[in-house]
């Protein structure tokens, strides 16, 4: 017998890709140098892995070393004889369970958005009809070009999934976006595909990114909060089946098609889109971090310094509402899930939050920790409700948004069952 907890355990592992195939296709950037440890990654969950480079990958990854890794042979030639005499594009596009684009250039993504077939990746991604996830790596300039998110756009229309990219530093010496995601991550979302069901029928509402408290037309007051948890975590849910409304404050990142967004700004406008859109609503996860306060009185002109010799300014505050509280309220009542961002006695202040919000569970994050939560793209956390806890450890945003999805679906099964009895079918 499995205890719930090993049970829950092995639910945010990617089992469900084993025997399933998996076609790595390859396309040349710099970033082809962690292909093998994409393949080797795949195949320790019990995936089996075929690759296909693009015409010019040779010079950033050998074909024998991904031959030696995945134990086959290496397609990247259009002109093959012994490939193409059993027309080997089509093969490999029938073989496919799942193609992965790791790296995707800006080439290849113009290739793939425009329909073009002119070398054995493009050719196959056109031939299949299995699912296609992309994961962008270039230069920064690239990424952000115009062109680039219009072919990204272009791409998402046509049904293909978007991992990334990651932000950060990159072989060129430039910062910013264009970093392909890490193979563990890619390999977590290519499972997150399999499970695709848990959530059919669910609307699902969530929250993200920091509210803006202004003060007068220049000066405002916020937090560090980017967004990207809960922006991760909507797109879990939305590759889980749900129906998902992401309610988003400033600076929170382009979210993928097919997610009903509405950005907002300050606590006010979050809530007011909150209660316009609840009803109906089966899961609710507030993961923004919402202002407590803001000033009472909101200056329409510039301060300017009073030259005093105090040198001080009095502001008064307001309390915001409680944005997840009124959800917890609401009736009939979904499921919600808050955050908890602590500092000190985290566990003891998190516990009595979700007590005192009558909250179904919620997620603590030691943001103490200065290498995960904001301005991070790594996280851990704690999930609290009412019969256990489980932690969850360091891992990157979006493996940690698969994991939860994962176990709130595992903890809460009768619930989210009863309000829509076919989503949890197997």
């Amino acid at each position: 017998m499995i205890s719930k907890l090993e049970h829950m355990k092995t639910a945010s592992e990617p089992s469900c890709l084993r025997g399933k195939h998996i076609l790595l296709a390859v396309s040349a950037g710099i970033a082809a140098y962690k292909a093998p440890l994409i393949v080797r990654t795949l195949r320790a969950v019990g995936a089996q892995v075929q690759v296909v480079l693009s015409a010019n990958a040779h010079h950033f990854v050998t074909p024998t070393t991904l031959q030696a890794v995945t134990g086959s042979p290496v397609r990247q030639d259009m002109w093959d004889e012994a490939a193409e005499a059993a027309m080997g594009h089509i093969e490999l596009a029938r073989w496919a369970d799942i193609v992965l684009v790791a790296p995707a250039t800006a080439n290849t993504l113009a290739k793939l958005a425009h329909g073009m077939a002119d070398d054995l990746l493009s050719t196959t991604c056109l031939a299949t009809q299995a699912p296609i996830v992309v994961a962008p790596a270039m230069n920064q300039r690239m990424y952000q070009h115009p062109a680039t998110q219009a072919n990204l756009k272009a791409v998402q229309a046509l049904g293909y999934h978007i991992v990334g990219p990651d932000s950060g530093e990159q072989a060129c010496g430039d910062d910013g976006p264009g970093r392909m995601s890490e193979p563990d991550e890619l390999v977590a979302f290519l499972a997150s595909l399999q499970v695709t069901s848990v959530l059919s029928g669910q609307h699902v509402m969530i929250t993200a990114g920091p509210t803006l408290e202004p003060i007068d037309p220049v000066r405002y007051i916020s937090n560090h909060s980017s967004g990207l948890q809960g922006l991760s975590i909507a797109e879990a849910a939305k590759a889980a089946g749900a129906e998902v409304i992401l309610i988003a404050g400033p600076r929170v990142a382009a979210s993928s098609a097919g997610i009903q967004r509405l950005n907002v700004v300050t606590a006010l406008e979050m809530q007011s889109a909150v209660q316009e859109h609840l009803a109906g609503i089966d899961i609710f996860i507030g993961v923004a971090a919402v202002a407590d306060y803001r000033p009472k009185l909101v200056e329409q002109v510039k301060m300017k310094r009073s030259g005093g010799e105090s040198g001080s300014l009095t502001l008064e505050f307001v309390e915001n509402p409680d944005i997840i509280a009124g959800v917890a309220q609401h009736r009939p009542k979904p499921l919600v899930i808050g955050f908890a961002a602590e500092t000190n006695n985290t566990l003891e202040h998190a516990r009595a939050k979700r007590i005192r919000k009558q909250l179904d569970a919620i997620v603590l994050n030691d943001i103490a920790d200065p290498s995960i939560g904001f301005n991070s793209l790594h996280n851990a956390a704690t999930l609290i409700f009412e019969h256990g806890e489980i932690t969850l450890p360091k891992q990157t945003k979006r493996q940690l948004a698969d994991t939860l999805i994962s176990q709130l679906v595992l903890i809460f099964a009768s619930q989210i069952a009863d309000t829509n009895p076919g989503s949890m079918s197997e």
